[in-house]
């Protein structure tokens, strides 16, 4: 069974044991998440939402928060003496996909 949800402003495509990184989320190392904006749920049968699968979540572990590789951003104007140079992380949180859960079933 896999579970397509939406985070951050994107969707994801899981199922129960994968890992993925997503946009930064609030919690702490091992704390559970629960994302309840499920997309499609697939498995035996295909349930596909309008816009939302009704009764559908997607629990999740928090494995791990960071930043991403650095950005660099650089600004230059020709013959006008105009330099500027930047960086950027992005925060990400790290997650282990427990299971999902619909309408009371577990997978």
């Amino acid at each position: 069974m896999y579970a397509v949800f939406r985070t951050g402003g994107k969707q994801y495509r899981v199922e129960a044991g994968d890992r993925l990184r997503v946009e930064k989320v609030p919690g702490n190392v091992g704390d559970p998440v629960v994302f309840e904006e499920v997309l499609l749920l697939a498995g035996e049968e295909l349930s596909l939402g309008k816009p939302l699968v009704r009764g559908a979540k997607v629990e999740a572990k928090i494995v791990e928060q960071g930043l991403g590789p650095k950005l660099v951003i650089f600004k230059f104007r020709r013959r006008k003496n105009y330099r500027r140079k930047t960086g950027h992380r992005q925060p990400f949180t790290a997650l282990e996909i427990i299971h999902i859960v619909s309408d009371g079933i577990v997978s």
